[in-house]
């Protein structure tokens, strides 16, 4: 059996489809990773971002930074039309201030 099957996100192997910065893989490219898989990416890199930013090394963040990008670029390019809740938009955030008052 092939490096890789039976891993979560059941990717075909341990590196087809995976990019590199210098010699570090970032993960299988987010295009080619159907919508439950993204959305586990999605789920365990936002997980991650706390102890990322407060103890990761400046290179552990910025590569963080770019996979999130993509990752959440991929998200918004399939899902340009998905709901936004009132309550995140600058007017709910108003209102919201306004009723505390």
């Amino acid at each position: 059996m092939p490096l890789g099957y039976g891993l979560p996100g059941g990717y075909p192997d341990g590196t087809e489809g995976h990019d590199e910065w210098g010699s570090t893989m970032n993960g299988v490219d987010p295009v080619r990773l159907d919508d439950q898989q993204l959305m586990k990416e999605l789920e365990t890199i936002h997980r991650t971002r706390h102890d990322t930013l407060l103890y990761g090394s400046n290179d552990a963040l910025r590569a963080h930074n770019m996979r999130m990008a993509q990752l959440e670029g991929e998200y918004l390019r399939r899902n340009p039309r998905r709901p936004v809740a009132a309550g995140r938009t600058r007017q709910g955030a108003r209102c919201r201030k306004l009723a505390e008052s």
